[in-house]
């Protein structure tokens, strides 16, 4: 058995992270932190400065791993985190193949009145069931949104 999380870094990752290693630790899991990079949203910018883009959000990615890994390590837990490259749900269908996870931990996007986020529920909801159809892993979310 194998679990994973997917984490975006942001404050609101935390309920995530903190899911992930519980779930680690109540079953005896090893388990991985996977953070995806994707430039597709400047396929249509008029910028030259792709590769040092790329290099930043690869660096940025290793960084909120190493602290995603800490806080694991800090529970006695050990996390592998890695950094990939491509679109977010062909990277967790490879990784959850290529590890045989049985357990994939994702957040959930935190919408404010007044916020408009590209994620939604209903996205969200769609995104883990095509996810789990084409893994078969078990979805597990945060019972919480962290603030």
């Amino acid at each position: 058995m194998e679990l994973f999380a997917l984490s975006g870094g942001g404050p609101h990752s935390q309920a995530t992270i903190a899911k992930a290693i519980a779930v680690a630790r109540e079953n005896s899991l090893p388990f991985y932190f996977l953070y995806v990079v994707n430039l597709d949203f400047l396929a249509h910018a008029t910028i030259t400065r792709t590769h040092t883009i790329h290099q930043e959000m690869e660096q940025m990615g290793e960084f909120i791993l190493l602290a995603a890994q800490s806080q694991a390590a800090n529970q006695d837990v050990a996390a592998e985190g890695l950094v990939r490259d491509g679109t977010v749900s062909e990277e967790i269908a490879t990784l959850c193949h290529e590890v045989e996870a049985d357990f994939l931990v994702v957040g959930r996007p935190q919408l404010l009145d007044d916020e408009q986020n590209v994620f939604t529920h209903a996205l969200l909801e769609q995104f883990t069931e095509r996810v789990a159809a084409q893994t078969g892993a078990t979805i597990i979310m945060p019972d919480e949104i962290s603030p």
